[in-house]
């Protein structure tokens, strides 16, 4: 076996409705309800920009098939944050700044990476990596 890549992190929400309007809305993914026989009332698949469903949405009532409890806006247990590969950081950070959403900047200039800190409505925190500068 070998891993070829990151395939989708699943997040589990206490208002799917108003988790999906933020990650559409703040972090610019696209919005699309799940392929059958998954519920679009309980699920919400948030896609990249290459169309890559990167995001599962779960509110919190839907039964969870792997049996694993969760509470969302708790802590994450030992996963600390999600990373996604960004681009557009100035206008970004503008749109952050115009919608009055907190967050936090960083970097490691030795590779010219710019990263921007914030949470999700579930206290999800969101480390975005820009390396367009």
């Amino acid at each position: 076996m070998q891993v070829k890549a990151l395939d989708h992190v699943n997040i589990v929400s206490n208002d799917l409705e108003r988790s999906a309007r933020f990650y559409a809305e703040v972090v610019g993914l696209t919005r699309h309800d799940p392929p059958e026989p998954l519920e679009p009332s309980l699920i919400q698949w948030m896609h990249d920009g290459e169309g890559r469903p990167v995001l599962h949405l779960v509110s919190k009532d839907r039964r969870d098939s792997a049996n694993r409890d969760s509470k969302p806006g708790g802590p994450t247990g030992a996963v600390h944050h999600v990373a996604l590969n960004c681009a557009g950081h100035a206008d970004f950070v503008a749109r952050l700044e115009e919608m009055g959403i907190a967050y936090r900047q960083s970097g490691v200039s030795g590779i010219g990476l710019k990263q921007v800190f914030l949470t999700d409505p579930d206290n999800v925190l969101l480390e975005l990596n820009f390396h367009d500068g």
